[in-house]
């Protein structure tokens, strides 16, 4: 292609990657990396989060490739890249560039983060994918077992796992300080972007493409619609069909820490609460529970999440889980929180994250805990935020390990299938059962279809 894009794929174009995918082969890892060979870099999604962790990952290697479906972004970082082949549809780039590249950014929205990455896997090649991880539970699962299938190294973007106060915390928490900790206690201030109350419908104006746009590759694998400006950029993460609202934007960072310190794995139980739920748009409000079972010695874990404005007032967890907190308290006795943070509460104490990451915190009441002695270190320290997060994933590529990269799919797939669960309950308004082996609600089959989606037309996984 020619390096300025300016306009949509023809019909025919779309028609002919779209053949051209379906004969794409498979390729495994051909070699392992020397300490100080560069690698070929490509970057699916470049603009906003996508134009920085290319822009990083570029530091690493060399960008041979990048691809977005925003020409604009496209041509914007192809400057500080010129050596780059530019494409617009991932699929055309893997097919036409898939032996020439070792390694992937993509950071795409969320619909789109599976197909690409799946398609990059079966190829051999090693990928960082923004969070949430994936789209939809099913996905998750897809993604931790292809990172198995095609021994490669991957890295999901929830940079607060690179913080060392997050290593520290696990590793407080992992140590017996707290107690056994049977709760865990985790909100946000997202949503800030448009959904429900305010947009619960899709537009009924369908405004020309722009010629910078190519819509069906931003639509992907969802239902076709016309072009809105409503969804793209950015606004596309209050829609059921391209986002994840604040539970898939956000826990995947705020619930991190508690969900490694307690080496959770997938829930028995789910439910939630809501504000109105309409076919389009995340809630105004929810509040998710996830019941994990015991795990050895460890106890079952009751996991909350909060998201949104109740009558205009922020849900958060009740006043008596938060009676230990230091702090202004209203008349209605709540504190006043930090506007995203997490609680671990166990049979001795409270962990305090007033913190998007869990990356600083404080342990309560603070009397009972002077003169801690931290426990010895157990994991690396990298201390380097989102650009360590690549540099750890590289590290695990030229050395062969994905263990390195602490939040790889082995990792990041089961934490984002346990939250988007939260989504489910959320999206149906259901308590339910969950078998996690048979990805499947026992007793609640209408659930099910909320675990996976139907892939339009050659997007498939």
């Amino acid at each position: 292609m020619t390096r300025k894009l300016i306009k949509n794929y023809s019909r025919r174009h779309f028609l002919q990657a779209s053949a051209v995918s379906a004969l794409a082969i498979n390729f495994l890892p051909s070699r392992v990396f020397g300490a100080n060979e560069r690698l070929s870099i490509a970057g699916i999604g470049v603009g906003g989060k996508g134009g920085g962790d290319i822009s990083q990952s570029g530091k690493l290697g060399d960008v041979v490739a990048l691809c977005d479906v925003d020409a604009n972004s496209l041509n914007a970082k192809a400057k500080e890249f010129p050596k780059a082949k530019l494409f617009q549809d991932f699929r055309e780039m893997l097919d036409t560039m898939g032996k020439e590249i070792n390694a992937a950014t993509v950071s795409t929205a969320d619909h789109t983060h599976a197909p690409a990455a799946i398609r990059a896997m079966r190829m051999g090649i090693h990928v960082y994918v923004q969070k949430p991880l994936t789209h939809t539970v099913w996905e998750a699962r897809q993604m931790r077992l292809e990172a198995k299938k095609n021994n490669v190294c991957t890295q999901m973007g929830n940079q607060g796992t690179a913080e060392n106060g997050l290593r520290e915390a696990v590793e407080l928490v992992r140590s017996g300080v707290l107690g056994a900790v049977r709760q865990a206690h985790v909100w946000t201030n997202r949503p800030v972007w448009p959904q429900a109350p305010g947009t619960i419908a899709r537009p009924k104006d369908t405004p020309a493409i722009p010629a910078h746009v190519n819509w069906d590759a931003f639509l992907g694998p969802a239902p076709l619609r016309p072009y809105h400006g409503a969804y793209h950029p950015f606004k596309w993460r209050g829609w059921w069909d391209f986002g994840t609202g604040a539970m898939g934007d956000m826990a995947c960072h705020t619930a991190n820490m508690a969900y490694m310190a307690l080496k959770l794995g997938q829930p028995n139980h789910v439910s939630a609460e809501s504000g109105v739920i309409n076919s389009e748009t995340f809630p105004e409000w929810a509040h998710a529970l996830l019941k994990f079972p015991a795990r050895g010695d460890l106890p079952a874990v009751d996991f909350h999440w909060y998201e949104g404005k109740k009558d205009g007032k922020k849900v958060l967890p009740n006043a008596d889980i938060t009676a230990l907190l230091p702090g202004k308290r209203g008349a209605d006795g709540q504190v006043e929180l930090a506007s995203s943070g997490s609680l671990l509460v166990g049979d001795k104490g409270i962990l305090y994250s007033p913190n998007d990451y869990g990356a600083a915190f404080v342990l309560l009441p603070e009397k009972d805990f002077s003169g801690l002695v931290k426990p010895k270190p157990t994991l690396p320290r990298n201390g380097k935020g989102d650009g360590g997060m690549k540099e750890e994933w590289v590290a695990a590529i030229k050395a062969g390990k994905p263990e390195m990269a602490m939040s790889n799919f082995d990792y990041a797939g089961n934490l984002t299938e346990a939250i988007l669960l939260g989504n489910a309950a959320v999206r149906s308004g259901k308590s339910f059962k969950w078998d996690a082996v048979k990805l499947a609600s026992p007793d609640v089959p209408s659930i099910n279809q909320f675990i996976t989606k139907e892939y339009r037309k050659g997007w498939e996984i």
